[in-house]
């Protein structure tokens, strides 16, 4: 099956030969969701916007559901959903009739049983006649997405979707992206909180300096890139190492109760059982051990600290 989404060598460059892409190229699944992670500056939203119709491109091609997003605008933006960053919305309109107000705009036919349909999974319903400038930014955020969602797109970009909201807010807009990945929608989604990406996502793409460093499944890229940390607390403080201990790569933790080790997950041995025995032998007495393991906010943070030395 084809992807629903296909960027090939896409670059876009300004004035003076600065790329804010360089040669970019990503296949996107029906139905998946993909994190796409990346520091400030690294091209996330200038990809959104190219593949939305809202940006030139310099070089390559993009196409959606089949439609190149340049020669055939029209029908690929109708398979898009976009909810930005920013919250601009009419404050004076009422939630329903912005919404509304939107699929018209696709050239779709009112519906209003359907857009109440989305104002409920929304939590919105109880909200349709209140204007715009009463609701909180949680809520206005939730209007971005009912209008992106109003014309039945198959795919929705969520740039940053829960940039400034609440914890609570942030876990039931999980729940929303989690139901519309369930009812077929594909969901691109670009976030700084890469706990969202680790609850939700299918597969993560990682960019930096308008360059796609890797693009994998969550689960494999955590059990392939992921390390565990053995913490070994101490009965009395160590301040100096034993010669067998260093072999290991074992640290001291600052104030010497707690030996750190780290290992691979995958190795056919990991060294804990040579390293207790090392410990035993050397009379240091152990109060406890625990584990932990790396999350992918320490894998990101590697992968971009080793593209940008």
């Amino acid at each position: 099956m084809s992807p629903i989404i296909s960027v090939q060598h896409l670059v876009k460059s300004y004035a003076g030969g600065d790329r804010a892409l360089d040669d970019v190229s990503l296949a996107i699944e029906s139905g998946e969701i993909l994190a796409l992670l990346g520091p400030n500056g690294a091209g996330k939203t200038t990809l959104i916007s190219i593949i939305c119709g809202l940006t030139t491109i310099t070089e390559g091609a993009v196409s959606v559901g089949g439609f190149d997003v340049v020669k055939d605008y029209r029908q690929a933006r109708s398979l898009i959903g976009l909810v930005p960053q920013e919250l601009m919305l009419e404050p004076f309109e009422t939630v329903l009739s912005t919404v509304s107000l939107s699929r018209g705009l696709y050239g779709c036919k009112p519906n209003q049983p359907h857009i109440e349909g989305i104002l409920s999974q929304l939590s919105l319903l109880d909200k349709k006649d209140a204007m715009v400038k009463e609701l909180s930014g949680g809520m206005k955020r939730r209007v971005l997405i009912a209008k992106a969602l109003s014309h039945h797109p198959k795919v929705l970009f969520l740039d940053e979707p829960t940039a400034g909201v609440d914890v609570e807010l942030r876990r039931d807009m999980w729940r929303v992206i989690k139901e519309l990945k369930q009812q077929g929608v594909t969901i691109v989604l670009t976030t700084h909180y890469i706990e969202e990406a680790e609850e939700i996502a299918d597969r993560v793409a990682v960019i930096n300096g308008g360059k796609i460093l890797l693009v994998e499944g969550k689960d494999k890229l955590m059990k392939r890139l992921g390390t565990k940390e053995l913490q070994i607390d101490l009965h009395e403080p160590i301040s100096v190492l034993p010669d067998n201990l260093l072999a290991f790569g074992v640290q001291t933790s600052a104030d010497g109760m707690s030996l750190l080790y780290h290992y691979d997950v995958n190795a056919e041995k990991t060294g804990i059982s040579s390293l207790l025995s090392a410990l035993v032998s050397e009379g240091i007495v152990l109060k406890d051990l625990r584990t932990y393991q790396s999350s992918l906010e320490d894998i990101f943070i590697d992968l971009v600290t080793m593209e940008n030395k």
